[in-house]
C-alpha cells in the first residue's frame, strides 16, 4: 500500500482522540545541541499550551488493526473498515519530513493492539526512541500508551515522550463491562499509577541536592513524561451520567494527578453494535463537561455543588441552556450578592463571570481603595452576567435574587435564529 494511503486511513482513524493536547511541554535545546524540531509554533492537529501557544502535532495510528473488539469503536476487530499499518521507519520519516516542510512541530502517536499490548507499546517506543536518539528530534512528542503493557516498556516510554496518556475509555467498570469487556479499569489504573509514581520518583531525583563539600555532585536523571499523563472518556455511550463522570474525573485528578481529563462525545460508527445509542449526545453536554471539570480544578466545587443527585434536588445531569457555575448560583441565592470589596477569595471564585484572574486582580486592587462599579467594568468581565450577583458601594441588585426563575430567563443564551440556507 502507498504511503499517502496509510496516512489517508491512519490520520482519519485517529481523529476520535481529543486527547492531544501539549501543555506544560518544554524545550529540548534543540540549537544548542545542534538537533531539529521545537514545541513552539504553528501549522495539521492544532493542541493549546497554557499560555495560548498554538503547536501542531502530525495525529495517526501506527496501525488500525486491532484484537479488541470495543463496541463504541470504529477500529474494532469485528469493524469492516479498511486497514492499514505504519512501519516504524514509516512514521519516523513522515513525522521529520512533515515538521522540515513547516507542517508540524510534534507527534501524537497511538495505536491499535496487535498480537499483544507489549509487541504493540515496543513499536511505539521505537518510534520515539528513533526520533530522538537516531535523529535528535527535539520536538513534542506524545504517545498513546497501552494498559496491558509491562512497566519495564512504560519507564521506557516516558523517556523519549513528552506526555503519555492512557485512555480510561467510560467512567464506570459496569461500562466498560458491558461495552469493552477485554479491558478493565484496575488494569487502566494500575497502568496509570505505574506511570504517575515514574513521573513523581524522576521529579524528586531531578531536585537541586543541597550544597556540601562531602557529597559529590550527583547526575540528574533523565526527564520522564514531563508533559504529565492525560486520560479520555468516552461520553455518551452508556448510561453513565454527568455526576458519575465528574466523580471519576475527580479520582483521577486526586490519585494520578491527570494534566487532563478529556470528554469525547459518542460518535455512531458504521455497523454499530444493537448495545450502542442511535443517535450522539448533544455535543453541548461534552462542553458544559469541560466548564465543570474546570470548576473542580480551579474553582474549589465539589461534584455534588455542581451536579446533585435527586435527594438534593438534581438529576444527575448538568443543565444545558446555562453553564454549571451560573447553574448553581441560581440554586444557591442565598449566597448572594457578594460584597467585592470585602468577600473572601473562595466566594469570589463563586461569582458567575468571575475568573480566577479576575479574582486575583480585584483582591490586589481593593487593597488600596474601595472598588466601584467603574472599575469591575474596566476587568472585560461579562459585567451583565455578574451584575445579579455582586455588590458594590454603587451597586446593589435589589430584588433580582428573589426570583430565579425570572433572572435565569434574563441570563440564558439567546436561541440563535435558524439558518435558512442551511441543508
Amino acid at each position: 500500500m502507498q504511503l499517502s494511503r496509510k496516512l489517508a486511513i491512519l490520520a482519519d482513524a485517529a481523529k476520535y482522540d481529543a486527547s492531544c493536547a501539549s501543555s506544560g511541554a518544554g524545550g529540548r535545546n534543540s540549537l544548542k545541541s545542534g538537533g531539529i524540531g521545537s514545541t513552539e509554533g504553528m501549522g495539521i492537529c492544532h493542541s493549546y499550551t497554557p499560555d495560548g501557544r498554538c503547536v501542531s502535532l502530525l495525529k495517526v495510528l501506527l496501525t488500525n488493526f486491532c484484537i479488541y473488539d470495543c463496541a463504541y469503536c470504529v477500529n474494532r476487530v469485528s469493524s469492516n473498515v479498511p486497514r492499514a499499518r505504519f512501519a516504524v521507519d514509516e512514521v519516523v520519516r513522515l513525522t521529520l519530513d512533515f515538521y522540515k516542510r513547516n507542517y508540524i512541530e510534534g507527534l501524537f502517536l497511538s495505536s491499535g493492539i496487535i498480537r499483544n499490548g507489549d509487541y504493540t507499546m515496543e513499536q511505539l517506543v521505537e518510534v520515539a526512541r528513533t526520533l530522538r536518539e537516531d535523529h535528535r528530534f527535539a520536538g513534542y512528542i506524545h504517545l498513546k500508551t497501552i494498559p496491558e503493557a509491562s512497566p519495564e516498556l512504560l519507564a521506557l516510554a516516558g523517556r523519549y515522550a513528552d506526555r503519555l496518556s492512557i485512555n480510561i475509555e467510560l467512567p464506570t467498570e459496569s461500562g466498560l463491562k458491558k461495552l469493552a469487556p477485554e479491558k478493565t479499569l484496575p488494569g487502566i489504573h494500575a497502568a496509570m499509577g505505574t506511570v504517575h509514581a515514574k513521573i513523581e520518583e524522576t521529579l524528586e531525583a531531578r531536585k537541586p541536592a543541597k550544597a556540601s563539600n562531602a557529597t559529590p555532585r550527583r547526575r540528574k536523571p533523565p526527564r520522564y513524561a514531563p508533559a504529565g499523563q492525560s486520560t479520555q472518556m468516552i461520553v455518551g455511550a452508556d448510561d453513565a451520567d454527568d455526576r458519575q463522570i465528574l466523580h471519576t474525573s475527580r479520582a483521577l485528578y486526586g490519585d494520578y494527578r491527570m494534566r487532563r481529563v478529556y470528554y469525547s462525545g459518542f460518535s455512531p460508527i458504521q455497523d454499530a453494535s444493537s448495545i450502542l445509542p442511535v443517535k450522539a449526545p448533544p455535543l453541548l453536554r461534552e462542553h458544559r463537561l469541560y466548564q465543570a471539570d474546570w470548576l473542580l480544578r480551579f474553582y474549589d466545587f465539589g461534584v455534588d455543588e455542581i451536579a446533585p443527585d435527586a435527594k438534593d434536588g438534581g438529576s444527575g445531569m448538568l443543565d444545558l441552556d446555562i453553564d454549571p457555575k451560573l447553574a448553581w448560583a441560581l440554586r444557591h441565592p442565598e449566597k448572594f450578592p457578594v460584597n467585592l470589596n470585602t468577600a473572601p477569595r473562595e466566594l469570589l471564585l463563586r461569582v458567575p463571570g468571575l475568573g480566577t484572574r479576575n479574582v486575583e486582580r480585584i483582591l490586589i486592587a481593593r487593597q488600596h481603595g474601595r472598588l466601584r462599579l467603574d472599575d469591575i467594568a474596566r476587568l472585560r468581565a461579562p459585567l451583565q452576567k455578574m451584575l445579579p450577583f455582586i455588590q458594590l458601594p454603587d451597586h446593589h441588585p435589589r430584588k433580582r435574587l428573589d426570583d430565579p426563575a425570572t433572572l435565569r430567563a434574563q441570563l440564558a443564551p439567546k436561541p440563535r435564529q435558524p439558518d435558512l440556507f442551511a441543508p
